[in-house]
């Protein structure tokens, strides 16, 4: 998320009541997840475990729990609640805005796009031309969709992450304040949901087409000709490169690549990422041949046993 404008460091530790390390006058252009952060961002690290990765990412400003060693190009600001702090400047700088209209004077909507009734679209939402938004669907703020792409009944765009943290007994939620970015020619089923970015954006590539009931998490990214099918769920900081197929139930854990050209079959399972250009199933999935062989071996399974056991009793 970038800020309205550049931010001088020392107005941002005032802001938290944070103490300054590195130059008070660096300029700050937004927040960002680790992950996500580009020069000039701001992120936020609370456990020692992963402060190598805040200090190796790009970000320029680490807000932190405890004083350290500033790195080489760094500034730091020191916070007893870096999460909390973070947060802050969320509803600060991208604070939630209440809609007083089903389809907000804000929204830029293309030529020859179809808004059926019952439709919410939200502040500052950019659709393309010769789109058809069916029925039902909700399409939150900043939502940004390409040409020629249809969306049917129900789908929600936008959403919050699915992103808390477990803190002395209870979960707090970390706001999210990216966007969704739908490109051009991307068809979305009925009942879907993406969720927005959580400081960044959740994208779907051109060409793409979804089946009903599917679930994309934060930050995912998704390239173009993907197939995916009903009822799979694909967790967060997922990314599918070009022309992956996901058939119907397939479940993916975060923070994988799936290669291109990939194929999963019908209810698979996915814990690690996979080479693009071959053909994965099971739970977790492995390549089919291989799977196909497994099972096969597997049926014969009892026959052997009753085998050995006639002859241990011969």
């Amino acid at each position: 998320m970038d800020f309205p404008q550049l931010i001088p460091l020392h107005m941002l530790a005032n802001l938290l009541n944070a103490k300054l390390e590195g130059d008070p006058q660096t300029l700050v252009k937004g927040l960002n997840e680790i992950h996500k952060a580009e020069p000039g961002d701001l992120t936020f690290v609370d456990h020692s475990k992963y402060y190598q990765k805040a200090f190796n990412s790009q970000a320029s400003v680490i807000l932190i729990d405890q004083k350290v060693e500033c790195p080489a190009g760094k500034a730091l600001l020191i916070h007893p609640d870096p999460f909390e702090a973070y947060i802050s400047l969320v509803r600060r700088f991208h604070p939630f805005q209440p809609s007083s209209s089903m389809i907000s004077p804000s929204a830029i909507i293309g030529e020859g796009t179809i808004v059926q009734p019952g439709v919410f679209i939200g502040n500052n939402v950019v659709i393309g031309k010769n789109c058809i938004i069916h029925a039902n669907v909700s399409i939150y703020d900043h939502t940004i969709i390409g040409d020629r792409v249809i969306i049917h009944s129900g789908s929600v765009l936008g959403a919050d992450a699915y992103y808390f943290q477990n803190h002395e007994g209870s979960y707090r939620k970390l706001e999210s304040c990216g966007k969704v970015v739908v490109g051009n020619d991307v068809e979305i089923g009925a009942l879907c949901a993406i969720d927005k970015g959580v400081s960044a954006e959740t994208y779907i590539g051109d060409g793409t087409k979804m089946d009903n009931h599917v679930q994309i998490g934060h930050d995912t990214r998704i390239g173009k000709n993907c197939l995916i099918g009903a009822h799979s769920a694909i967790a967060g900081v997922t990314t599918l490169e070009d022309n992956v197929v996901l058939w119907a139930r397939v479940s993916l854990n975060k923070d994988l690549v799936i290669g291109k050209g990939a194929v999963l079959l019908a209810t698979s399972s996915v814990s690690k990422s996979l080479e693009g250009g071959k053909t994965y199933f099971g739970a977790p999935a492995i390549e089919a041949r291989i799977k196909w062989k497994e099972l096969a071996a597997l049926k014969q399974l009892p026959d052997l046993l009753q085998k050995l056991h006639s002859l241990l009793k011969d």
